[in-house]
């Protein structure tokens, strides 16, 4: 089975094809600017790639080169788009509705539109991009949705409830959500397969620290809390994102600078965060500044690192202890100075870390980078977001493919 899997934003599509024999990446690419200039960039696993620039009108039409790519003759890795026996989208929000990856359906898109108010930079483009996969490939070619938030599902009430008034959750949906869910599901399974123990067994930590981040505190291999909350603005701060802050901050800049509540939106999405503070969004710009002496720079990689310290500190605390830390992501996966810091100030938890293994651990190699003589294990682990929007995927097909055997026993329940 070959699984092509979908990420889609509002002017841009990423995708993988996964075989999933093996589970190896046969090829990736990416379409950006859509509707505006348009660029597009495709490469294999054996390092053939393809680069253009490109009028991309719609999803519909980048669809179409990814399509394109995948059967040419010098850049393809397939021979028809039959060998593709399905495609796995991720969506952000799937509300308190999904709480598993679904089989698309009519009513499924309904229910993903429904739930645009709460993402409305994600979900729509994300249902743009499911309608205009049914009309490359057809309706019948199965199509699944894996959804960021249904990970966090599991979460008490006592966690993912707000303190207003509760008419707001029941009008409105008001209520702590996550994201990262595909993130945090793939790194704290794949720690559990490291460490040799099952994930139950285990009170663990995951923080995703890219541009975008998210701690989530896992008990009994659920989720019973997470950083972000209704959107993904809340939580720590991020490359732009300002995360928890006193909320009548908001009114009182609105006031003084007269700002709509769209423009203040953006000010908090946009334009706070490390780049708030410093100047740079990009993690790496900000460390070259630090390095420079920049005292902003300096200052903005200080809150960021003290406030992960605070997150990971509350969330032992509602795990009534932990077992092992997980970094992973952009910075997560390649920042040992940055991790460092974080676990300096977990010494109290029993946190040590080899500073050795620390810096060795970039670049894609992952592992333990924890001291032996720490009470608590630390990982860097390489997440992969895509391998479980597509494991997920092959398993929603393999199940219709069992209940439609005409003969049950030629299929081999192990494939479902």
């Amino acid at each position: 089975m070959k699984v092509l899997v979908i990420n889609a934003g509002s002017s841009s599509l990423k995708y993988q094809l996964i075989d999933m024999e093996t589970e190896k990446m046969l090829a990736k690419g990416l379409c950006d600017r859509i509707g505006v200039d348009g660029a597009f960039q495709h490469k294999t696993s054996d390092g053939r790639s393809k680069k253009t620039k490109t009028e991309i009108k719609d999803h519909e039409a980048a669809f179409q080169l990814v399509t394109e790519a995948l059967v040419d003759k010098e850049v393809g890795v397939i021979s028809s788009l039959n060998e593709i026996s399905a495609i796995g989208h991720r969506v952000v929000q799937g509300g308190a509705i999904f709480d598993k990856s679904v089989l698309v359906t009519d009513e499924v898109i309904r229910q993903i539109q429904n739930l645009i108010p709460l993402a409305p930079l994600h979900n729509g483009p994300e249902v743009n991009a499911i309608l205009a996969c049914q009309k490359v490939f057809g309706k019948d070619k199965p199509q699944c949705v894996v959804f960021d938030t249904s990970f966090h599902a599991t979460m008490p009430q006592k966690a993912y409830m707000y303190a207003v008034p509760y008419e707001y959750y029941e009008k409105y949906n008001v209520r702590r959500y996550g994201f990262h869910g595909t993130s945090h599901r793939y790194v704290s399974s794949h720690c559990a397969h490291l460490m040799h123990q099952p994930l139950e067994d285990i009170k663990m930590i995951t923080c995703h620290i890219g541009n975008g981040s998210s701690i989530a505190a896992i008990q009994n291999g659920k989720v019973i809390d997470t950083s972000m909350g209704l959107t993904p603005l809340d939580g720590f701060m991020m490359g732009t994102r300002s995360g928890s802050l006193d909320p009548s901050i908001v009114t009182f800049i609105m006031e003084k600078e007269g700002l709509t509540p769209k423009q203040m939106d953006e000010v908090l999405n946009r334009k706070s965060g490390m780049y708030g503070i410093c100047g740079y969004s990009d993690d790496r710009d900000v460390t070259k500044a630090e390095i420079g002496g920049d005292p902003k720079a300096i200052l903005a990689h200080e809150m960021l690192n003290y406030q992960i310290s605070k997150q990971i500190g509350a969330y032992a605390a509602a795990l009534n202890g932990v077992d092992c830390i997980v970094f992973t992501a952009g910075l997560g996966e390649n920042q040992p100075p940055m991790r460092y810091s974080i676990c300096k100030n977990l010494k109290y938890l029993g946190v040590k870390i080899d500073p050795i293994k620390n810096d060795e651990f970039v670049l894609g190699k992952e592992g333990k980078i924890s001291a032996f003589d720490s009470t608590v294990s630390v990982y860097v682990i390489n997440t992969n977001e895509e391998l479980v929007i597509a494991r997920d995927t092959k398993n929603i097909v393999s199940r219709l493919e069992y209940a439609s055997a005409p003969d049950k026993t030629n299929v081999d329940p192990e494939d479902v």
